[in-house]
């Protein structure tokens, strides 16, 4: 082998070998990039029964083997739902820690701290004909039954937020299939009960009203959160004023007093007997 043969040997070996020794050096020096993935988090602390906004959310990069199980990458997916769990800051949202909307496994974590759920029959006249849908705000009249003395209507309670119709828990969004429509129009309301949330003493004033008399729903703006000014009790006298007030046959008893007429009966006979011997002879007289 002649001598430029082994230089260029020499000088390709040498190549190599730098090559190689550069490789070596970047895998051990230059930092590893590896693939994230953004997911939702807690922005702030939360304990469980939060329903979520969007402000209680914010987006982290998390790399893809720390990725929690059920992490949840869609905003939409989280929106509105309560937790079920306790979160802290910073901690990913997974769809193990939310409830469904939809679901009733949901529903007691949804109840705000401080509140109680309480169920009033309704039906489509005390519940606004079925337009009464969960989340609404009602107010809750009660009325006293009786005679015009006696009966009188009230507004017990205002703005409560309804948090279920019968057993739905989500509001049923109008459909823009005419199908569908005239399927929804033709569906009986089967809700024969609302539920509100109320605070404890709202609970037992509410359970009161409902077995001394009647109570309606009265369906108002969710963004009207004004008290009525005139708060007083609606009676007979204001519903009937300037107006001829009906007879209450209730509070009055008709006695009815038969006149006998008295015969004069005839005045008694004198009755005289005589005895003759064996014979006996009766006389009367007037």
């Amino acid at each position: 082998m002649d001598r430029r043969k082994i230089l260029l040997v020499f000088v390709g070996a040498w190549i190599a070998a730098a090559v190689l020794v550069w490789v070596l050096y970047a895998s051990t020096k230059t930092p590893r990039v590896e693939k994230t993935i953004a997911v939702l988090a807690a922005a702030r602390d939360m304990p469980a029964g939060t329903r979520l906004r969007a402000g209680d959310l914010k987006t982290v990069n998390l790399r893809e083997k720390d990725l929690p199980k059920a992490a949840i990458q869609d905003e939409k997916q989280a929106l509105d739902h309560p937790l079920l769990f306790p979160v802290s800051t910073n901690e990913p949202i997974t769809l193990t820690k939310i409830a469904g909307t939809t679901g009733l496994e949901g529903v007691s974590a949804s109840i705000e701290v401080g509140k109680r759920a309480i169920a009033v029959a309704i039906n489509d006249s005390s519940g606004v004909a079925g337009l009464i849908q969960p989340r609404a705000h009602v107010d809750v009249l009660f009325t006293r039954p009786g005679n015009l003395a006696d009966a009188v209507t009230t507004t017990i309670l205002e703005d409560v937020v309804v948090l279920a119709m019968g057993r739905n828990v989500e509001a049923t969004s109008a459909s823009t299939s005419p199908a569908a429509a005239a399927q929804a129009t033709a569906r009986p309301v089967t809700a024969q009960s609302a539920t509100l949330l109320v605070t404890p003493a709202q609970a037992r004033k509410l359970e009161l009203a409902k077995n001394e008399g009647k109570i309606s729903l009265a369906l108002r703006n969710p963004l009207d959160h004004n008290p009525v000014e005139d708060d007083s009790a609606t009676t007979a006298d204001e519903l009937y004023n300037g107006l001829a007030r009906p007879k209450d046959t209730r509070s009055q008893s008709k006695v009815i007093v038969e006149k006998v007429e008295k015969k004069e009966s005839p005045k008694p006979a004198k009755v005289v007997d005589v005895f003759r011997g064996e014979k006996h002879e009766r006389d009367s007289f007037e």
